[in-house]
């Protein structure tokens, strides 16, 4: 997978910009405020995900714009492709000349993989950003699990419905039996995805987070719905159980309070949790060996090599971690946004970009 050439319009504040980027390593740097992270938004786009700073597509057109375009030529599963994003009242996307219904078409096409410094979310924040993290990353390499996903949500949504119209009367019914079963159906789908990705995650990622601290500490976690990675018919006698055991809870709040959209991922250094005991730079480390690990799951399962998007990664990292880092990249395509470059252009084997007003020039 390597990134050909990629070109922003109207995209947030960013008029006009065009880069042929190197197949290594891309410097983008500049000071702040400038639209570094809004070139590194644009790329990711391309993956046919939401951006990772803002859902709603206004926010990613320059002001005064009707809409924003985003152009990319990319390698990718043995040839040349081309994909064009129009980004107005909703986004429209053309892959290799062909529209197509919708943005998430593009989704096995493009893989990238995206740091940045909203990524700490996934150990700082609630289980919602770490779901999300497993969703994305099992969305991309999983067509599939989108799907299950969707339809997993919306019967959530249906049973939330039933349960603000009728409250206890629809279990006393068996209204909301029919909806029961679909959730453990789909919802043991979706279990099975994460803890088989999850066992492939856990072995990754701890090796990586080992050779950002040098060996110092280690790194582990565990989904909490199950330590095991059981087979599906286990998953759905346990939903069940759960579903059972939230009835009073349901009824009280009228809303589904357990299954796959309430699970987390419990992240661990030298054993204590993470997000309640971890340093700033010991999240910083967990947060970095997720996403690596990401991509080397990503290249494992399709053959792809993801291009990896690093903002603003390095300013808080010592000299060993960076330099692991770039080693453990080396190879594969990455594009890293920084305010001083000096540290960066030493060990460089690649292009050098300076955005300054939303124009970005190659040095």
């Amino acid at each position: 997978m390597k990134l050909i050439n990629h070109s922003s319009f109207n995209f947030r504040n960013i008029e006009r910009a065009e880069i042929e980027p190197h197949d290594e390593m891309n410097i983008i740097y500049g000071k702040n405020g400038q639209g570094k992270t809004n070139l590194i938004e644009s790329i990711w786009l391309m993956t046919g995900f939401y951006s990772f700073r803002a859902r709603k597509n206004i926010q990613l057109i320059k002001e005064g714009c009707e809409n924003a375009k985003i152009e990319s030529k990319f390698y990718s599963q043995g040839r040349e492709q081309n994909a064009s994003l129009t980004i107005g009242k909703a986004k429209e996307l053309t892959l290799n000349g062909v529209k197509e219904e919708s943005p998430r078409a593009i989704m096995g096409s493009f893989y990238s993989v995206v740091f940045s410094p909203s990524t700490l979310g996934i150990v700082q924040n609630g289980p919602a950003d770490r779901r999300k993290m497993l969703d994305i990353a099992l969305s991309l390499t999983k067509p599939n699990y989108a799907l299950t996903m969707s339809r997993y949500l919306r019967i959530v949504d249906q049973r939330n419905s039933l349960l603000k119209k009728l409250g206890e009367e629809c279990f006393k019914t068996g209204y909301i039996q029919p909806w029961d079963e679909e959730l453990v159906k789909t919802g043991a789908s979706i279990v099975k995805y994460r803890l088989d990705y999850i066992e492939k995650l856990s072995e990754v990622s701890s090796e990586i987070y080992k050779g950002i601290s040098s060996g110092r500490e280690i790194f582990g976690f565990c989904y909490d719905f199950s330590r095991d990675n059981i087979d599906e018919e286990e998953i759905r006698k346990k939903l069940r159980e759960d579903l059972e055991r939230s009835r009073e809870s349901d009824i009280k709040r009228l809303y589904t309070n357990t299954g796959p959209h309430t699970h987390d991922l419990v992240l661990f250094v030298n054993g204590r949790d993470a997000r309640v005991y971890g340093s700033r730079g010991q999240q910083r480390s967990c947060a970095l060996a997720l996403k690596l690990g990401e991509a080397s799951i990503i290249e494992k399962t399709t053959g792809e090599s993801p291009v990896v998007l690093l903002d603003d990664v390095m300013s808080e990292l010592d000299e060993d971690r960076q330099s692991f880092i770039l080693n453990y990249l080396d190879n594969r395509q990455i594009f890293i946004t920084c305010c001083d470059p000096a540290n960066l252009m030493r060990t460089c084997r690649g292009k050098i970009f300076e955005v300054n007003e939303g124009k970005v020039s190659e040095k």
